[in-house]
């Protein structure tokens, strides 16, 4: 398993149709915003290959000073179930072993037709060393709770990647979550 930079080995298209297909539209950012904060090196566009050198899913990132959010990951349909998912999330916490490092998943305290799917979610992170954040958030009408690699994050702190990283125009769709129970 190999983290490569999609645009630099020509799988940005693969990158974007996964990204197209694995995620709820009221998730995603546009792509092409997501291109353009590669381009200054904000947002990082990974490629996930196989030990064969096979397109196996994708990894963006957002960073800023020393946080380093998983904004995005997906395993192709294909090779899940093998453990690439463990391996790529593994090189991504080295990739990022300087840093702050943190993900948001969908809320598991709320009720959903995917419910099931949201707690293996959370149990995959679980499982692979991610903790729950002391916040969760209310992302453009999403509730989303943080998961960090252990270090301290607090609200703040996130809003203030996203403030430098996508801009005050997304900010103001984001807010704490109630307390959690």
């Amino acid at each position: 398993m190999k983290l490569v930079s999609a645009a630099d080995t020509g799988l940005i298209a693969e990158v974007k149709e996964l990204y197209l297909s694995a995620f709820p539209k009221e998730e995603q950012k546009p792509f092409s915003l997501l291109e353009d904060k590669s381009k200054d090196g904000s947002v990082e566009i990974l490629a996930i290959k196989n030990s064969d050198g096979q397109f196996a899913g994708l990894a963006i990132t957002a960073c800023h000073k020393d946080l380093a959010m998983l904004d995005y990951f997906a395993v192709a349909p294909h090779h899940r179930q093998g453990g690439i998912g463990s391996r790529a999330l593994q090189a991504l916490k080295e990739k990022y072993a300087g840093c702050r490092f943190l993900l948001e998943i969908e809320s598991t305290k709320v009720r959903a037709e995917n419910h099931e799917q949201r707690q293996r979610r959370k149990a995959f992170y679980l499982k692979n060393g991610m903790t729950e954040a002391p916040f969760a958030v209310n992302l453009c009408g999403l509730e989303m709770e943080i998961m960090a690699n252990g270090r301290n994050i607090t609200f703040d702190d996130y809003i203030g990647l996203y403030r430098q990283v996508f801009g005050d125009q997304i900010c103001r769709q984001i807010s704490p979550a109630a307390a959690k129970a």
